[in-house]
């Protein structure tokens, strides 16, 4: 059975609950798709004849760029004026039959509009609210604009990243993003545990999440280690310090792989695959420091066999040998990798790039809940898709009040 057959069968885990997205970009809407994968009903506001500047990013034709389709894929689009009073009233109206707010505007931008923590729990006590900004709602530097890549380079990602001997480099990714994203969801629905069994809360219910502090928590032990070790960590080009073997190693095909021998069994059976026994056998590499001492020397045994080898035959004999390896992929190895797509990990939707539906690959639900699943249902709306029905369908509002709605451009 298809995961869209098992999904049509049963209830996803959180149908039933109501989500209103008032955030832009990556960070917020990251948060909220979680929730729409799910089965929440995820209602995105957007501001009329504008929307979301994501719309319009990395689009080389069309016009609504597949990030936007991919990050705001399940929710329903409305548009609404949150600069005007009738705005701010509908909003109001939506939060009293919503469990979650996510929002990403700078801190204070929610409460000049009269829609900050108090007012959304005077209408609605037991509603969650997530907050996603660059350095959190409180502390000096609280009213700082802040994007992903800003918060990486704060948090002491971008310090690490790239080469020595080069000026420090981003990830590829929205990596900060990501991360706040993922906090955000995991404290909403902390906090709705919490209201589902009682628990008192002081005050609104609101997780307070820090791009830079989503991304300093994936940091390890950076600031332990230079208060231990006096270390402060470099750029290491691919390697990560003290874990050796691991990194990216050149195949006879012009490819890549990633192997990862780095613990004491996986570089036995690494070494012993190469046929190197005789550095499987050094009793003076059995511990992490001491291959760490031998890195180039380590290196360079793994690149000179790898670089006998094609990428597949790097990861069928590594892999046979109960080795960590991967090969690097891109977009086209992926969309194309039988496991991935036995995973479900690749789904194409019918979406209008231009003037008629073509069939376009979107990734697959993560994670995977097997019984009741998540499930990719649409890809990102148009703007203002569902704005009548969802006025209509959860305020009650009449055609003659949406058409005036519409005349003042509130709508």
């Amino acid at each position: 059975m298809t995961p869209t057959e098992i999904a049509a069968q049963v209830d996803p885990p959180l149908s039933g609950f109501r989500v209103l997205e008032l955030g832009n970009f990556i960070a917020a809407p990251f948060a909220s798709r979680i929730f729409a994968d799910f089965g929440a009903e995820v209602v995105k506001i957007e501001r009329p004849g504008v929307g979301d500047e994501l719309r319009g990013w990395r689009r080389s034709r069309g016009k609504t760029s597949m990030m936007f389709r991919t990050v705001a894929r399940n929710k329903k689009s409305l548009t609404l004026d949150l600069r005007t009073d009738e705005g701010r009233e509908l909003v109001l109206d939506l939060v009293r039959k919503t469990d979650v707010v996510i929002e990403n505007f700078r801190p204070g931008t929610l409460e000049r509009w009269g829609l900050g923590p108090v007012e959304l729990s005077e209408a609605n006590p037991d509603v969650v609210l997530v907050r996603i900004s660059g350095y959190g709602q409180t502390g000096p530097y609280r009213d700082r604009a802040g994007f992903g890549g800003v918060a990486e380079a704060f948090a002491g990602l971008r310090h690490v990243t790239g080469h020595a001997d080069r000026a420090p480099v981003r990830p590829a990714a929205p990596i900060g993003d990501a991360l706040a994203g993922l906090y955000g969801a995991v404290g909403a629905l902390m906090l709705l545990l919490a209201r589902a069994n009682g628990r008192p809360h002081d005050g609104p219910r609101v997780a307070d999440v820090a791009l830079y502090e989503s991304v300093f928590m994936a940091m390890e032990s950076l600031v332990p280690d230079l208060d231990a070790y006096g270390t402060v960590r470099q750029r290491t080009a691919g390697n990560l310090p003290g874990v050796v073997p691991s990194g990216v190693y050149p195949t006879a095909d012009g490819q890549s792989v990633v192997i990862a021998g780095n613990s004491s069994g996986a570089f036995t059976r690494l070494m012993t695959a190469i046929g190197r026994t005789d550095l499987a056998e050094d009793p003076t590499l059995a511990d992490g420091d001491a291959r760490y001492a031998r890195e180039v020397e380590l290196d360079g045994s793994i690149s000179e066999w790898t670089g006998r080898h094609s990428a597949p035959e790097v990861v069928e004999i590594l892999g046979a040998a109960g080795v960590p390896v991967g090969p690097v992929h891109d977009a086209t190895a992926i969309a194309e990798d039988p496991h991935v797509l036995a995973r479900g990990m690749v789904r194409p939707l019918k979406v209008v790039v231009d003037d008629e539906p073509e069939e376009i690959r979107f990734p697959g639900v993560v994670p995977r809940v097997p019984g009741a699943p998540g499930e990719l249902r649409w890809a990102g709306p148009e703007l203002g898709e569902h704005t009548d029905e969802v006025l209509s369908g959860v305020l009650g509002l009449r055609a003659e009040r949406l058409a005036a709605l519409r005349e003042r451009g509130v709508i």
